[in-house]
């Protein structure tokens, strides 16, 4: 963060700044754009008690992150407010999630990753939003961010009136669902502040009742042990196997507890580009992209947010939609192909595949 302060001026309009920078926000292709402080003090203590409990996992990072995901100016120095924003990503043109997870045969993956990589298209509009800023205030303190770093995103996005989080733990607009991505800009402007969204889940548990591994473990609590997204995104080792055949077709992420959430039916579809479907990943079937070696991975996905788990979990995750299948020769001839691959943890997610289907 630059250390410069905007302005000396002190008849310098921030409110009118704020103006602005909700309408650059909408120019640039945000759906809304928030403006909050830095204090998390109770959002704090909730992630606190959630660490201690372990059901962070594998990711060890979240507890080496210290308070600098709950203090702003612990991560950036200076930082006095928060900018926060939200782009819809859900693709118009997709194939209809139900019917993808609805079939055996085909690979579901979450409905974000469809597209080009979420972190790169955000940033630089962040970015954009920051040099248009500039050309009033001169040069000034600030840091982007989406998903990319130690940030309570949901926690500063409900603050700054985005939504409220919901029983999932993901964030909920109550005109627009919860298909969208968020971002922040940390700044060392004393912008004026929005009122934080109320919460509208009332005694709607949905949600809870959809999770296919018991993940969410009451209101507003995720274990995420349990949660499909992490045993397919974040875990880098085995997936428990008790749990893989809670998984069924779900290859990367999952999105049951937004399709059943009764919000999303004021969810609009995105207009980004960059969103819309690659290599028909909205409709393939696990068979083809467990076929893919490593420079079809490489070529196809590079760009992608799914690139970010590599290959070996790659095929990891399709061993364990293939093992879910109904058994065909196919499936089976596919699976013992892999059987000897280099990767040990490749080679057990098939062997156990192989074993369900010999069962």
């Amino acid at each position: 963060m630059h250390e410069q302060f905007p302005t000396t001026d002190p008849d310098f309009d921030y409110r009118a700044l704020a103006r602005h920078i909700k309408r650059w926000g909408l120019e640039l292709g945000f759906q809304q754009v928030g403006i909050t402080d830095t204090d998390l003090g109770a959002d704090e203590a909730r992630l606190l008690q959630w660490l201690k409990k372990g059901r962070h996992g594998a990711m060890d990072y979240m507890q080496r992150h210290g308070t600098r995901r709950c203090r702003p100016a612990e991560l950036v120095p200076g930082t006095v407010r928060i900018i926060s924003v939200r782009m819809d990503y859900w693709p118009a043109a997709a194939e209809p999630a139900e019917m993808q997870l609805q079939d055996p045969a085909g690979a579901y993956l979450s409905r974000y990753a469809l597209g080009r990589d979420y972190h790169k298209v955000i940033r630089k509009r962040l970015q954009k939003l920051a040099n248009r800023i500039e050309s009033l205030t001169g040069p000034f303190g600030y840091r982007a961010f989406t998903d990319s770093a130690p940030v309570m995103e949901k926690a500063l996005a409900q603050k700054a009136g985005l939504g409220w989080i919901g029983k999932h733990t993901n964030l909920i607009n109550e005109q627009a669902g919860s298909w969208f991505f968020l971002g922040e800009l940390y700044t060392n402007l004393p912008l004026p502040l929005d009122t934080p969204a109320e919460e509208h889940c009332g005694t709607c548990h949905a949600c809870i009742d959809a999770c296919p591994t018991g993940a969410i473990v009451g209101p507003n609590e995720l274990d995420a042990r349990l949660c499909i997204s992490y045993l397919t995104i974040e875990l880098r080792n085995a997936i428990p196997e008790p749990l893989r055949p809670l998984l069924g077709n779900r290859v990367y992420g999952c999105d049951d507890c937004q399709l059943v959430c009764p919000w999303n039916r004021f969810a609009g579809t995105t207009q980004e580009e960059d969103f819309h479907v690659r290599n028909g990943l909205d409709s393939t079937t696990l068979l083809r992209l467990f076929a893919w070696e490593r420079d079809e991975f490489e070529r196809n996905l590079r760009g992608s947010a799914i690139y970010r788990i590599g290959y070996e979990c790659w095929l990891r995750n399709l061993a364990v939609g293939l093992g879910n299948a109904v058994t065909s020769r196919e499936i089976i001839a596919a699976l013992e192909k892999r059987a000897d691959h280099p990767s040990a943890l490749v080679r057990e997610h098939v062997d156990w595949a192989l074993r369900r289907h010999a069962a």
